[in-house]
């Protein structure tokens, strides 16, 4: 039985704070810059590709807060509050912006509680039930109202496509029309030798990684309408600058519910 709660484990790397480290971020242990520095060895890219997907999630949420008008957002699997953070990047649209983080790495939560005027949730991404009736849920947002539903480079981490699909279904059913869905996933496409040895090193640490190419990654919008430009590498999406596309390995879009 997967647990809800992970109890903190300094020695054991963990993803978020591997992320965090590898965005420069101060929130990570020994046992996780080993972890970065093994894989980074190998796949030498992943740090360019991380800060590629960071800076797509802080475009896509200024593109859903001003042009789409959404004021609130649900992030899960949040990680480490490591700039740009999505709540700064829409509150810079509109400071009345509601936003729940949600993620079940206790270190993520105990950084949280400094983060004002946002809640967090200690939920797995597994029980999307736990999410929505959850008391954090029920008092930020408003299901009368569109909202902003994050998934950004988590959904490698469900391995089982079946538990993907099914919990991106659970999550969207209950949320109103003009709501959006925004996913990353980690992909093999542009550097296949890279990413393989990469992610033998995360399953080492017991991290296992299922990677998706664009048509994998578009299946999880389960049909929705994409937003232009559709499914692409993240650096490709409404780009604010270029990015070789050999060092990108996240392919990510946006999509609204009819």
């Amino acid at each position: 039985m997967r647990p809800s709660i992970m109890e903190l484990n300094p020695d054991k790397p963990h993803s978020a704070r591997i992320y965090d480290y590898m965005l420069g971020g101060h929130d990570n242990f020994p046992a996780d810059r080993a972890a970065a520095a093994a894989v980074t060895e190998l796949w030498p890219s992943l740090g360019v590709s991380m800060r590629a997907n960071r800076d797509w999630m802080a475009r896509q949420a200024r593109v859903v807060a001003a042009e789409l008008g959404i004021r609130q957002f649900v992030d899960i699997g949040s990680g480490l509050p490591t700039a740009p953070n999505l709540h700064e990047v829409v509150r810079s649209v509109d400071p009345s912006c509601r936003v729940l983080y949600v993620d079940n790495d206790p270190l993520v939560l105990d950084r949280g509680r400094s983060v004002g005027g946002v809640t967090y949730l200690d939920a797995d991404l597994h029980d999307p039930a736990a999410i929505l009736g959850s008391p954090q849920f029920r008092d930020t947002i408003d299901l009368s109202r569109p909202v902003a539903l994050s998934l950004i480079a988590i959904l490698q981490f469900v391995t089982d496509e079946d538990e993907a699909y099914s919990i991106v279904d659970r999550l969207l059913a209950p949320l109103p029309a003009g709501s959006t869905l925004s996913i990353s996933a980690v992909t093999d496409e542009t550097a296949p030798a890279e990413v393989a040895a990469g992610v033998a090193v995360y399953a080492a640490g017991g991290i296992d990684i299922r990677l998706r190419d664009r048509a994998g990654t578009t299946a999880l919008f389960r049909g929705l309408p994409l937003l232009d430009p559709g499914v692409v590498l993240v650096s490709r999406w409404r780009p604010e600058k270029e990015v070789p596309d050999a060092h990108v390995q996240v392919y990510g879009g946006v999509a609204r519910k009819p």
